[in-house]
């Protein structure tokens, strides 16, 4: 943990541009409170100040929780207008997990803690941080608790494929890579797409070094199985092994399941694909932000590198799955209930346990 210097001297003002819609991410109507974490993400708070700035010009029904430092909460208010102003809250911290800290720093007071305690609370819908990914999932695996039979929450990104989004998860929430979390995250991730996409019967494929029956290393020679028996009961459709191509071209499976130190390199190797071919695909905006899946909240996980459109690009994201109650209906999925029976349901878990990300 460390005291963080908010504001280096000389440090440009934040940009007015970007009043554009965030990439890849609708506009919907309805209030939505997000809780932004200031001091997260490599190059905070400048870039965190600009993102939530475009954010706010983007959506008149976004509200935010600025979580850091009073002076740069300030930062974000002078540079709206008036009536944008009544939309802008805070909550002032001034200490933040390092990237390089332990995830169990996110125990102590932090903008990340908070961000989590004002959802608990009913400060805040949602919250957005592009810093430390394994204290974001800590904060929210305790704060806010884990569902049942959900031991490793798991971090989902939606990818722009030539043929369609396409969902790949695990991208950094937990390292494991046990046949039976694959399994679990294979469920996860075909509720996810079902849910926040509007896929029916989404196919579901397992990352390997080849399509045929028994490639890979053992945990996904023992996975195969089990995510086809997996699968099917919460709708989807098991297709196989599927390689890193298919995830980029979408045409075998909308969802690729992995574990996250994979996930997290391959997004990544993705991400630089597209930068060095001019942007992704038409229609899709840069994977920089994942949902987290498996704790009773919605939780949003910027990419520590994430650009000032990356931060408002998360920020709607989060928006976006808080209205459509994503967390409540992929639960739900899981649990093999009925949407419509968690309309009004508020109830949480709670876990003491940290999570080995």
């Amino acid at each position: 943990m460390v005291r963080a210097p908010w504001q280096s001297p000389g440090a440009p003002a934040p940009s007015d541009a970007g009043r554009s819609e965030p990439a890849g991410v609708p506009v919907e109507p309805g209030t939505v409170r997000i809780a932004v974490d200031l001091l997260g993400g490599d190059d905070a708070p400048a870039v965190v100040v600009d993102g939530a700035l475009r954010a706010v010009r983007a959506d008149p029904h976004l509200h935010l929780l600025l979580v850091g430092p009073a002076a740069v909460a300030g930062e974000v208010i002078r540079a709206l207008d008036p009536v944008e102003r009544t939309r802008v809250a805070v909550r002032p911290v001034d200490a933040v997990v390092g990237m390089a800290d332990h995830p169990s720093a996110a125990r102590a007071d932090s903008t990340v803690r908070a961000a989590v305690q004002a959802v608990r609370a009913g400060a805040a819908d949602a919250l957005l941080s592009a810093g430390s990914t394994g204290a974001t999932v800590t904060a929210a695996a305790l704060g806010l608790g884990r569902w049942p039979d959900v031991r490793h929450p798991a971090l989902v990104a939606t990818l722009p494929a030539v043929g369609g989004p396409v969902v790949l998860l695990d991208v950094g929430g937990s390292l494991e890579s046990r046949p039976m979390n694959l399994a679990r995250h294979a469920v996860l991730g075909a509720a996810y797409a079902s849910v926040a996409h509007g896929i029916t019967a989404p196919r579901v494929g397992l990352l390997s070094v080849g399509t045929e029956p028994g490639k890979g290393d053992r945990a996904r020679r023992l996975a195969d199985p089990l995510l086809a028996a997996a699968v099917l009961p919460h709708g989807g459709r098991y297709v196989g092994l599927v390689e890193g191509y298919d995830v980029s071209l979408g045409a075998r499976a909308d969802v690729v399941v992995t574990d996250g130190f994979t996930g997290n390199v391959l997004l990544k190797a993705i991400e630089g694909a597209y930068a060095m071919a001019g942007g992704a695909p038409a229609g899709g905006g840069a994977p920089r932000a994942a949902a987290l899946l498996g704790v009773a909240g919605t939780v949003v996980v910027c990419h520590g590198a994430a650009r000032a459109g990356d931060v408002a690009s998360g920020i709607a994201l989060a928006a976006h799955l808080w209205r459509r109650r994503a967390a409540d209906l992929v639960r739900a999925l899981l649990a093999g209930a009925d949407a419509p029976d968690l309309e009004n349901r508020t109830d949480r878990t709670t876990d003491t346990e940290v999570p080995t990300s």
